[in-house]
């Protein structure tokens, strides 16, 4: 059942309770009495109780038959009470309310018409003229319209918001079966993406690397087999050619696989972009700078930092909750040090798991062009990430 139902159901729940009560502490009262007259009324007004539990507030609300033979017997009890005290005619609203809630339509209109006959007829005697009738009569069925009609809307709205109950959740259930497939087919394009690089890059080694290594073994082997030392020096040369041209294959095999940032622009610039864009993508300031005299680095290192601080600049976005970030790039005489420090939530460095904020990659990377990284950080003072690698 859903929340808007629950809490309807949770307040319609206890008030045939509230009503019948207030009806009985009136009728008990009231004063001319004798201790049998509220005796009798006092044990009408229990077997009503009990007849509400048994047959309501116990009984499975959607078989319609059940609740039909409750309402009739249950506006019985409120005319016997309503005849013996005119005050309860305060509880013969209930019938208002649960006509609509328990009953079909046109049941339900005609049960409205009979609580109304109680409710106005009852408490001051049947009309004993055809003028007092014919306005008896009047009011009841003005009141039956009436009330029938909002009993009509409400039914309308339920059914309406039930409908936009239902069309949410196909909707939610639409978007969650989409955000699956979206994910699938990411991960099949991811899949598939690194198979054709995987190719490209068995390609490209078969095409340069692997046919130039080829090319020296071929030669080496002519060098050793002949006698004539001018071949042999061809041979040689061939060979340092070859292994020149291998080399070149490979920095470019390499360079390749970089960053498209550091294509056209040098690593600080490459970091002011990033760090331009991220703060433009993530809302929060963000500073970068460069000290010392920068100077060209191997490319794994400068595509090192460069990822590092991307790395690092995520880990502030999904976690820190950070109000600036400052990115610092410091040329030393025999290193490069890269500084990201932000003012956000921080956490501890030995009470969390590393990998989860993504610092083992970070690691990895940095060992393999002999770096280090230092991460200092505690509980809401921040956090400051250093990536140092040698650069002579």
């Amino acid at each position: 059942m859903t929340d808007p139902r629950r809490l309807h159901r949770r307040i319609l729940e206890p008030l045939p309770y509230v009503l019948l009560g207030v009806g009985a502490a009136l009728a008990l009262l009231t004063a001319g009495q004798t201790p049998g007259e509220r005796l009798t009324t006092a044990a009408l007004v229990a077997g009503t109780a009990g007849w509400i539990f048994g047959m309501y507030t116990r009984a499975p609300r959607d078989r319609v038959l059940w609740m039909a033979g409750y309402v009739t017997v249950q506006l019985g009890l409120m005319a016997v009470l309503v005849m013996r005290q005119p005050i309860f005619f305060v509880f013969a609203i209930l019938g208002f309310v649960q006509a609509y809630e328990l009953l079909p339509p046109i049941p339900g209109f005609v049960s409205i018409f009979a609580h109304s006959a109680v409710m106005n007829l009852l408490p001051f005697g049947f009309p004993d003229t055809v003028e007092w009738l014919v306005f008896a009569l009047t009011i009841v069925v003005l009141q039956t319209a009436v009330i029938g009609w909002f009993g009509y809307l409400s039914r309308r709205f339920d059914v309406q918001g039930e409908e936009r109950r239902q069309t949410v959740a196909r909707l939610e259930a639409a978007l969650a079966e989409n955000a699956g497939l979206h994910a699938q087919l990411l991960a099949q394009a991811r899949e598939a993406g690194v198979t054709d690089e995987r190719q490209r890059m068995a390609r490209e080694i078969h095409d340069t690397l692997a046919q130039g290594l080829t090319g020296i073994i071929t030669h080496m082997q002519a060098a050793e087999r002949t006698t004539d030392e001018k071949r042999r020096r061809h041979h040689t040369g061939q060979v340092i050619a070859l292994a020149r041209e291998s080399l070149a294959a490979a920095r470019r095999s390499v360079a390749a696989l970089g960053p498209p940032e550091l294509d056209d622009a040098r690593l600080p610039e490459a970091l002011g972009a990033l760090a331009a864009r991220w703060s433009a993508g993530c809302g929060v300031p963000a500073r970068a700078r460069t000290t010392g005299d920068p100077r060209t680095l191997p490319t794994e290192v400068e595509i090192t930092l460069f990822r590092v601080a991307q790395e690092a600049l995520a880990n502030v976005a999904r976690h820190a909750a950070a109000t600036r970030t400052a990115v610092t790039l410091s040329y030393m005489d025999d290193a490069v040090m890269l500084d990201v420090r932000d003012d956000g939530v921080g956490f501890d460095p030995h009470a969390v798991d590393a990998s989860s904020f993504g610092l083992r990659t970070v690691r990895q990377r940095l060992e393999r062009v002999a770096g280090t990284l230092v991460v200092e950080s505690a509980p809401g003072e921040g956090t400051a990430l250093n990536a140092t690698v040698p650069a002579p």
